[in-house]
Order: C-alpha cells, then sequence, then structure tokens
C-alpha cells in the first residue's frame, strides 16, 4: 500500500482515537480524538432511539472527517460500535472504494495504539 493514506481508528461507542499514515514511508501518528455526544433521557421511546441513531452518524461523520483520500482504514475497537461504522463507511458513496478491515481490542494507550496500528498497516 505504499504511497497511500492508512488509516487506524480505535473505537467505542463514545470515543474513537484516529491514527495514521499520511504519505509512502512516513510514520503512523496521531490524528485526533473525538468524543461522541451522551443521549440524554426523553419520555418517549420512539424519541430516544430517533435521537441515538441521530447522535450515533453525527459521531461517525466526525469521524469520517479524517478518512478524506484514505485508501486502508482499520478499525478497532470494543462492542459492535466498529462493525456500525464500517457499515456506515459502506453506505456513503465517497467512501465506496475504501479497503476497511476490522478486529476487537480493549482500550489502549496512544502509544500502544500508534504500534497496533503499525502492524496492521503493513
Amino acid at each position: 500500500m505504499a504511497n497511500k493514506k492508512q488509516i487506524g481508528v480505535w473505537m467505542d461507542t463514545q470515543q474513537a482515537t484516529i491514527v495514521g499514515r499520511l504519505e509512502e514511508g512516513g510514520n503512523i501518528e496521531m490524528l485526533g480524538v473525538v468524543n461522541g455526544e451522551a443521549n440524554s433521557s426523553n419520555s418517549s421511546e420512539k424519541t430516544g432511539n430517533n435521537q441515538e441513531k441521530t447522535l450515533q452518524v453525527k459521531y461517525f461523520k466526525e469521524i469520517a472527517t479524517y478518512l478524506q483520500n484514505a485508501t486502508l482504514v482499520h478499525v478497532t475497537g470494543t462492542g459492535q460500535a466498529q462493525e456500525q461504522f464500517i457499515h456506515y463507511l459502506e453506505d456513503t458513496p465517497q467512501f465506496k472504494n475504501l479497503a476497511t478491515a476490522e478486529c476487537t481490542s480493549n482500550k489502549m494507550s496512544d502509544e500502544r495504539l500508534i504500534e497496533f496500528m503499525a502492524d496492521k498497516l503493513n
């Protein structure tokens, strides 16, 4: 994947840490952190579900801003958030040619995430 922008994302439902290699032969570095918004309580289950979906899409869009012109993204994390995010990318026209990979991992330090993604993105 020489001369290609490669991104690694660790995420759960509330926070995503984005690291990546932005140029050929470059080092993997921290690109940013995105925090999801908590869903406030609602008296209606339907309203609560709609708000949850809206907040999730907003969270995914914020993460996706780091993926502009990427050719590969490796998503990892806990739970089902990474799977939902990959489906979001597949359903978004600008990311239809983006190669994706996923795995499950526990929360790790930024330094450990950079090491982890260096292995996955080679």
